[in-house]
């Protein structure tokens, strides 16, 4: 997993980590950074009501979104992978300890509750579905973080993924240590 990939304008980079590790910040800082598009496949991903988008739907708007260099897409989604990895230079993956991540989703759940924050085509976090709901956000980072990190260096080895450089970040200060060295555009 090398450490010192050339990025450029024409880069397409994926940012991946469990729920709540900050992917979306990230692929924000990453993109305002080096001059790229920014792809959030929430955005894609959720209808109002919190309706999920079909699979087929999905991996064809991402598929179209991802057409071209320059971006930065951000998501764990497994049924788009097929779509973005072949596509990828990079990955860049936020693998933060579990209550770093907890608190962090914690306190963005409070805080989107609270202030009725309008995410993606009108869905908003509620403070009932996300602390008492078997449809927690909280919930779903509970049950999907050891997975996530236990799969993702098994699915980074296949054969097929051998053209993604990989940075793995145990921790924000090595994130931002690694953002602050990159170029200005």
């Amino acid at each position: 997993m090398d450490d010192s990939p050339v990025l450029n304008s024409r880069s397409r980079i994926s940012v991946i980590g469990t729920t709540g590790s900050g992917k979306t910040t990230a692929a924000r800082l990453i993109a305002g950074q080096l001059g790229l598009r920014r792809i959030e496949i929430d955005a894609f991903a959720w209808r109002p009501n919190w309706e999920m988008t079909p699979a087929e739907k999905l991996r064809d708007l991402v598929d179209d979104a991802t057409r071209g260099d320059g971006w930065v897409i951000d998501g764990n989604y497994s049924v788009v992978r097929a779509v973005v990895w072949p596509k990828l230079d990079m990955i860049i993956w936020l693998d933060y300890r579990f209550p770093r991540i907890f608190v962090q989703l914690l306190l963005r759940t409070i805080r989107r509750s609270a202030r009725h924050e309008v995410l993606w085509n009108g869905c908003r976090e509620r403070f009932r579905k996300s602390f008492f709901s078997t449809a927690s956000i909280l919930l779903w980072c509970i049950k999907t973080y050891g997975y996530r990190r236990s799969a993702y260096p098994e699915i980074l080895s296949q054969p097929e993924h051998r053209h993604i450089k990989v940075l793995r970040f145990r921790s924000p200060r090595r994130f931002r240590l690694w953002f602050n060295s990159l170029p200005d555009r």
